[in-house]
């Protein structure tokens, strides 16, 4: 009966979604409409999606069990959050509207050279696409292990059914359409949250006041580490890594920029920033919130936890702990997470490939549409691929390992980026590529040295060593220009 409720929610689900597709791209199917929008979206639209697009059903998911390992700390990483998003509203987004730009990475084309485009390009490609699968492979695993694979589906089949769905309601307007699904996305994922919390509460029997002061008084609801320095934890670490994290994979990511670029004027793209800013302190603690009431009722039911994090919730949800309503709700706030994220992803990696790599920008409409065509079905292909081989490197929790693994692939765009806003040197542009790729290996070779020898391991603070090592080897290759 549970895999009968799954499947029926996953089918209405999908067919809103393609029914909106059908409305937004009934009257354009052009560039303009999959690039930018034809910069029509409302920021109210853009900031309430961009909440969907951020969380991803990583978060959905992972989040609430990273409450067993880490405490609430994660909160510190969402305040830092908070003020990357301020930095991008006052530093990138006045740059990028002036610039007109489709793709940002357009930019270190103009200001360091092409071979620094195609290096900002190609690692954001890399990157997004090993995030985004990372992201679905989540999903997917707990549809295989949970419900399909109990009717003898195989996991890449479901990897491609994902995908499929994905490219079928955004290959025609791209973010013309994403703007709105996302919209209703993230209220089916924000309606999910707060209905299962409701219902946790509910078989708790407990009111409002009695579980706050259940979650204050519980052994995991620290919030904040001053006092050790060696912890990844450490608040100042996490604030800091916060902020360069958002702007790296906010404010430096075509997938998340293209939303804002579609906005009119440069004034609704930062009334956007600052709403969507705020917004994901409170609903971030509500993930947590959750996580410990999960622990609750694990204590008092003698339930046997499973040895993953991410599987918390996915165990409680889908084993009739809960009940069924809590399985339609778990259902729909997964995959409204999981798809409002690979959506605008899918549609970002065909922008930037497009613009950046093929330069479609110098076609023809006509011939430029049909490479866009081709180059969605070809990511698309691309990212049940990457899916499929993926896996999951840290058993503790999902998203500590992408927020490790964009610390190595985005910290090359924050040096080239850092490098053409903070400098007016001209850096050899024959350079880049290689001090892009060098960056992260040297990265790693110090972490395991330090690891080795005096047994620290560092964490996301490799995205700020990262992007000073690609600034670095940029201001020394401008020395051989002098």
């Amino acid at each position: 009966m549970n895999n009968h409720y799954i499947l029926l929610t996953i089918v209405i689900y999908f067919a809103v979604l393609l029914l909106i597709s059908r409305i937004t791209s009934r009257k354009s199917q052009s560039d303009a409409a999959f690039y930018k929008g034809e910069n029509r979206s409302p920021w109210y639209a853009v900031a309430f999606g961009m909440i969907g697009a951020s969380i991803s059903g990583v978060t959905f998911v992972s989040v609430p069990g990273m409450v067993r390992s880490f405490d609430m700390t994660y909160i510190q990483l969402t305040i830092g959050f908070f003020f990357g998003y301020i930095a991008i509203a006052h530093i990138l987004l006045p740059l990028y509207y002036r610039l007109n730009l489709t793709s940002i990475y357009t930019y270190l084309g103009q200001r360091i050279g092409n071979r620094a485009y195609v290096t900002g390009a190609s690692f954001f490609l890399l990157s997004r696409m090993t995030g985004t699968a990372a992201k679905l492979y989540l999903v997917c695993l707990i549809l295989h292990r949970f419900v399909l694979g109990e009717m003898g589906i195989p996991f890449w089949a479901i990897a491609a059914g994902s995908v499929a769905l994905v490219w079928l309601y955004t290959h025609k307007s791209g973010i013309k359409t994403i703007v709105w699904t996302d919209m209703l996305q993230t209220f089916c994922l924000i309606a999910a949250l707060v209905c299962i919390i409701v219902e946790v509460m509910r078989i708790l029997d407990t009111d409002f006041t009695e579980t706050v002061s259940l979650i204050y008084n519980h052994p995991h609801s620290r919030i904040f580490v001053f006092d050790d320095w060696i912890s990844t934890q450490n608040f100042f670490k996490q604030f800091i890594s916060g902020i360069f994290i958002v702007i790296v994979m906010t404010g430096l990511d075509q997938d998340m920029m293209q939303k804002n670029l579609s906005c009119p004027t440069l004034k609704d793209a930062r009334k956007n920033m600052y709403w969507y800013g705020f917004s994901f302190i409170p609903l971030n603690l509500l993930f947590l919130c959750l996580g410990i009431l999960l622990l609750v009722i694990a204590s008092r039911m003698d339930i046997v936890l499973p040895v993953q994090n991410d599987d918390i919730l996915p165990l409680f949800a889908t084993q009739g702990y809960l009940g069924p309503y809590v399985l339609v709700l778990f259902t729909i706030g997964t995959i409204a997470a999981a798809f409002s994220n690979s959506d605008s992803a899918l549609t970002a990696m065909t922008t930037s490939f497009c613009i950046d790599i093929l330069r479609t920008d110098r076609d023809t409409q006509q011939r430029a549409i049909r490479k866009r065509n081709r180059v969605h079905i070809v990511m698309s292909v691309i990212l049940v691929a990457f899916i499929c081989l993926f896996s999951v490197a840290d058993g503790q929790s999902l998203v500590n390992t992408i927020y490790i693994l964009i610390s190595y692939t985005y910290g090359p765009l924050l040096g080239l980026f850092s490098f053409g806003l903070l400098t007016r040197r001209k850096a050899c542009d024959k350079w880049s590529p290689y001090v892009a790729i060098a960056a992260p290996l040297l990265c790693f070779l110090l972490d395991q040295a330090i690891a080795g020898y005096y047994g620290y391991k560092f964490g996301y603070e490799l995205l700020l060593l990262n992007g000073m090592f690609t600034f670095a080897g940029l201001w020394i290759s401008s020395l051989f220009r002098e």
